[in-house]
């Protein structure tokens, strides 16, 4: 679902730095050869990903949902010297797609890939994450949301994926409809969280931008 004008989106494309040409190349491949490719963060999305990570400077970044790892790659061009994004996903499938684009942008000492549920693996990791990018299962998105505030230090930030689910949020929610049920939940907690600043953008699917307080 597009939310501005086809002219405008046009517009604020081309007016709107250009990415890597690893990174077209892996959006190109990933529409050739991967189920579901809307899931891709794609230029736009991936240049404000990549501005926000530049401004924040982050040492440690968490990302949950790798996807084919565009996003990743993204986030980790504004991480300080020597510093690691560590990104999972379930589907491990997807691995050797995103290891030929993260070894072509000579990012493999500042990517880490995790495969397996990302509940489990989190407390695993034992770190204190300066950003941690939320991309996945949307039914887990509380969980994520609650299990990472539990370990964010004040002045980290999280960005929130489709929280504005196809426009699903602001209409009558099925019963069954339990992601659907599940962000418009998470934008709620969000919204009454006295431990956080926050902002709902817009892009494409909405993204929140949250700073811990």
């Amino acid at each position: 679902m597009e939310f501005l004008p086809e002219e405008i989106d046009r517009y604020t494309s081309a007016h709107t730095s250009d990415e890597p040409d690893y990174l077209k190349d892996l959006q190109r491949e990933t529409w050739q050869k991967v189920l579901i490719p809307r899931m891709l963060s794609g230029p736009f999305q991936g240049r404000l990903l990549s501005m926000i990570s530049h401004m924040l400077k982050p040492k440690y970044v968490l990302e949950i949902g790798t996807y084919t790892g565009y996003s990743a790659l993204c986030l980790a061009e504004g991480l300080q010297e020597n510093g690691k994004l560590h990104s999972i996903d379930i589907n491990e499938e997807l691995q050797p797609l995103q290891l030929k684009y993260i070894e072509r942008a000579g990012m493999q000492q500042a990517i880490e890939l995790h495969v397996g549920q990302a509940l489990e693996v989190i407390p695993t990791l034992n770190q204190d994450w300066d950003l941690v990018f939320i991309d996945a299962d949307k039914e887990n998105y509380l969980a994520y949301y609650n299990l990472v505030m539990k370990t964010l230090k004040p002045g980290a930030h999280i960005l929130i994926d489709n929280v504005l689910w196809s426009g699903k949020v602001t209409e009558k929610v099925a019963k069954n409809d339990l992601e659907t049920q599940t962000l418009v939940e998470l934008n709620q907690l969000i919204q009454d969280d006295k431990r956080v600043q926050n902002i709902l953008l817009p892009v494409r699917d909405g993204l929140t931008l949250v700073r811990v307080l």
